[in-house]
């Protein structure tokens, strides 16, 4: 296949992008490569797939050095006039859109990066995909979408109508935007409810990142809602597993989905939800004596209230994912935080 994979820069998009190109598929890669967090990582990631740094110009197409199968493109998703000629240029057989501006805190203080890439940006590809005959979009969305539900776990067949930060809005807001694009012109889409993910390449303002520098540094860590917190952390190989499952298995419809009870994670056409996440919530404070361990260093700890658009909990019902794609997560929390500091240790030197 010919996919195109958008935020190969980021985090988990350049972990989908050297599976599939390692599987054999043709792969376009595009990111803006913006400055939420250290850029030095996002270019140390197309480094490692062969798009050296210097070569890099905006609307210009790079061929890997290290992958014949592999281009890279640095656009903007708003750029609506670009984007649309990558399509007509590229002709892709399939989509993954994990192009987005991330982060829950962020959207407080910048609402408008949300609404121009998660918003904009996706309008875009979607307009983009049906006017190029696309196979099937698959694209992130998050957990943060459950917002202040309290049910455990969280299932895609729950209503999701109360998220508390605009980054979620905007990630229910993309959900919503592919049914109608489903419905109205049979464009297969799978979105992708993500239970924070780690690992090696990770994110420079994810916990494990930030727990793990001002550890090594020997500064405090900020332990928020005074450590009582629970996430479903998920591997990232587990994750680009469950992705690459997607990206094959283009939903066909709910032929039981009923509007007098409607399924939200669901429907009639050719449109699906699935949750990825490891299916066992692991405690704030048991996640952080894991890397004390695997560190050999006590963290100093500063105890801090919940902040602003957090959630308590986040516990992940992946049944539909095992029911249809015979998938689940399942990478121990001791195994992937091992492997994530020894990336960190090779990277920066430590």
């Amino acid at each position: 296949m010919k996919i195109l994979v958008t935020g190969t820069a980021g985090f988990i998009g350049s972990h989908l992008a050297k599976y599939l190109l390692e599987r054999g598929d043709e792969v376009v890669g595009l990111d803006s490569i913006n400055d939420y967090y250290d850029i030095s990582v996002k270019y140390g990631r197309l480094d490692r797939a062969g798009i050296a740094e210097n070569d890099i110009e905006y609307n210009k197409l790079i061929q890997s050095s290290v992958y014949p199968n592999y281009k890279f493109i640095k656009m903007n998703l708003e750029d609506k006039e670009n984007l649309n000629a990558l399509f007509a240029s590229e002709k892709f057989d399939k989509v993954c859109n994990l192009a987005a501006q991330a982060g829950v805190r962020y959207s407080l203080t910048n609402p408008d990066a949300y609404i121009n890439s998660n918003i904009i940006g996706f309008t875009n590809i979607l307009e983009a995909c049906r006017h190029n005959d696309i196979k099937h979009l698959a694209y992130a969305s998050s957990s943060s979408v459950y917002g202040i539900n309290e049910g455990m776990p969280f299932s895609t067949s729950d209503n999701v109508d109360h998220p508390i930060s605009l980054y979620a809005a905007s990630k229910k807001s993309n959900e919503l935007m592919a049914h109608t694009y489903s419905h109205l012109f049979g464009l297969p889409t799978t979105g992708l409810r993500f239970f924070t993910v780690y690992g090696p390449w990770g994110r420079p303002d994810m916990a494990l990142f930030l727990f793990t520098k001002a550890i090594l540094e020997d500064q405090p860590i900020n332990v928020f809602n005074n450590g009582e917190m629970q996430r479903d952390f998920t591997y990232i190989d587990d994750i680009v597993e469950g992705i690459v499952r997607v990206i094959d298995n283009p939903p066909k419809g709910n032929p039981e989905w009923d509007g007098k009870n409607p399924d939200p994670g669901s429907a009639k056409s050719p449109y699906k939800i699935y949750n990825i996440g490891n299916n066992a919530p692991v405690r704030l404070m048991d996640f952080i004596e894991s890397i004390e361990k695997v560190l050999g260093k006590t963290a100093k700890k500063n105890m801090m209230p919940m902040q602003a658009g957090d959630v308590p909990a986040t516990y992940a019902n992946v049944d539909d994912l095992v029911r249809d794609l015979d998938y689940k997560p399942a990478t121990s929390i001791e195994e992937g935080i091992a492997k994530f500091i020894a990336w960190y240790r090779d990277f920066f030197k430590v």
